[in-house]
């Protein structure tokens, strides 16, 4: 006998038809009222077990429209390539793998004077509230979106690069412009976590209930000091990342990336 509550039920039975196709991305669930008739469920149990769906963001819930299964057109980010100046670029790294993925790439900027936050200072060996140049796109992939990304640059770099304090975009990349000032990255560390959205980022990045974020958090440094703290946040339906470490000679070129 199955104990678990009704609503429950219903919704683990329609996880499972999610998950297995019979609703593929994009289509419409059956409606409150034949859903009612299939499980023997009132109306509240059968919006219950919905709701919980849309809390776990498969589904997604529009007025007078009923529910509908979310679409979910991952983007693989090759974290390792990103930013790397021994492979090639045709511009930033976002627009090269965007593009190189086939996707059309699309990103606003706003460049300020920001004072360092507690949680960035440490990383970029500066005085909390010191001064930094903030620089933050919004970036989408098809128009949809898809990360915002806060570079914070500290003062002394800022003195030495100008163009960092500029509006707008840097067409070669921060990295690559960097480099040609002479000041090399030479490596990063990176830091990953994930968590609920805030209200603002729920509001940038357009995440429906239950859609948690990706938090990447990339320290770059010089051969002797941190040179930028990198916060990218990515919506975490639409994302996955991975890295190349070590010989992978072994690994077939036509696998999966």
């Amino acid at each position: 006998m199955n104990k678990q509550p009704k609503y429950r039920q219903v919704a683990d039975a329609l996880r499972r038809e999610i998950d297995n196709g019979l609703f593929p991305p994009g289509t419409r669930l059956p409606s409150e009222n034949d859903l009612q008739q299939r499980f023997d469920a009132s109306r509240n149990t059968v919006r219950n077990g919905l709701s919980l769906l849309v809390s776990e963001g498969l589904i997604t819930s529009s007025q007078g429209l009923g529910y509908e299964v979310r679409a979910h057109e991952v983007f693989k980010l090759n974290a390792s390539r990103f930013e790397n100046l021994e492979f090639p670029q045709n511009g930033d790294a976002y627009n090269t793998d965007v593009t190189n993925a086939g996707r059309r790439p699309h990103q606003t900027f706003r460049v300020e004077v920001s004072l360092a936050p507690k949680d960035i200072a440490p990383r970029l060996k500066v005085e909390v509230g010191s001064k930094t140049v903030l620089r933050f796109c919004h970036r989408f992939v098809d128009d949809v979106p898809w990360s915002t990304q806060a570079t914070y640059y500290p003062a002394w770099l800022v003195d030495e690069s100008p163009r960092l304090a500029e509006p707008g975009d840097i067409e070669e990349g921060t990295t690559r412009y960097l480099a040609s000032r002479g000041i090399e990255q030479v490596g990063y560390f990176d830091e990953i976590a994930t968590r609920m959205p805030t209200p603002e980022e729920a509001r940038l990045l357009e995440t429906g209930p239950g859609v948690p974020v990706l938090l990447w958090t990339r320290t770059g440094y010089s051969a002797d000091r941190p040179i930028r703290c990198t916060v990218t946040t990515f919506r975490g339906d639409l994302n996955q990342m991975n890295y190349e470490i070590g010989d992978l000679s072994a690994r077939q070129e036509n696998e999966s990336q």
